[in-house]
């Protein structure tokens, strides 16, 4: 059976306010999705003038405007129904920064000073289920996790199943063991169609084994539930 085809994006919202960074950006966009429209806004007044009025498919955000944070709004892009895919473009690298927006609901997170091949291959890996995460800020994620208390401790962490809730500060959910199998491949940066041909699965039950894992673990996109396996001591 073949895969579906991924949605085509055809509308694109450019949340920027640097000119020139701006136009380097609907240049690449160009290159990725070809024929889309690029609409651009230079602060979060004009976003938000944009956005309802709009039926948008993909977002790119700065998260230093001039009238205030761009996570303010990947939080309403991930409230909205259908939610706003988003991806951060930016050129700060922070650990809190990256964490605060992936919390607030971005699929992403590139640097601007990223080379234009780099973020072209990024932004198309999304097109096969990706999550386009620049290498910088995919080591720092890891370097935070792997300075989280109890991280290597000897103690097995409860296997998922062993119910639910999370008093202890452990969550405890039911993910089957093709879903482990599915999020440890996620976890190496694998997309749909490259898990569903390491598992011997079609993309359509990869995809919907995804989506089950996103309603249990309660998070929006791959790097949520990545970090929070890795939390947990699953991965």
């Amino acid at each position: 059976m073949s895969a579906p085809a991924p949605p085509a994006v055809a509308a694109v919202l450019l949340v920027e306010d640097d000119p020139a960074c701006a136009r380097r950006l609907a240049r690449l966009l160009g290159q990725v999705h070809p024929g889309a429209s690029v609409a651009h806004a230079g602060s979060l007044a004009q976003a938000g003038a944009l956005w309802p009025a709009r039926g948008f498919d993909l977002a790119l955000v700065d998260l230093h405007l001039p009238d205030g944070s761009g996570l303010a709004l990947l939080e309403a892009f991930s409230r909205a129904r259908p939610p706003l895919e988003a991806v951060v473009v930016s050129a700060w690298g922070h650990t809190d920064t990256i964490v605060a927006a992936i919390q607030a609901g971005a699929r992403g997170y590139l640097l601007k000073s990223a080379e234009d091949d780099e973020l072209v291959r990024a932004l198309a890996c999304m097109r096969a289920g990706g999550a386009p995460i620049d290498p910088l800020v995919a080591a720092r994620i890891l370097a935070l996790l792997a300075s989280a208390p109890g991280h290597g401790a000897s103690t097995a962490p409860p296997a998922p199943g062993a119910g639910s809730g999370a008093a202890d500060g452990v969550l405890r959910v039911a993910l089957s063991a093709r879903e482990l199998q599915v999020l440890h491949q996620v976890a190496l940066g694998d997309t749909n169609r490259e898990i569903a041909h390491t598992l011997g699965l079609s993309v359509h039950t990869v995809e919907c084994h995804t989506r089950s894992i996103y309603r249990k673990l309660v998070v929006r996109t791959r790097t949520e539930a990545v970090v929070l396996a890795q939390a947990q001591g699953w991965l």
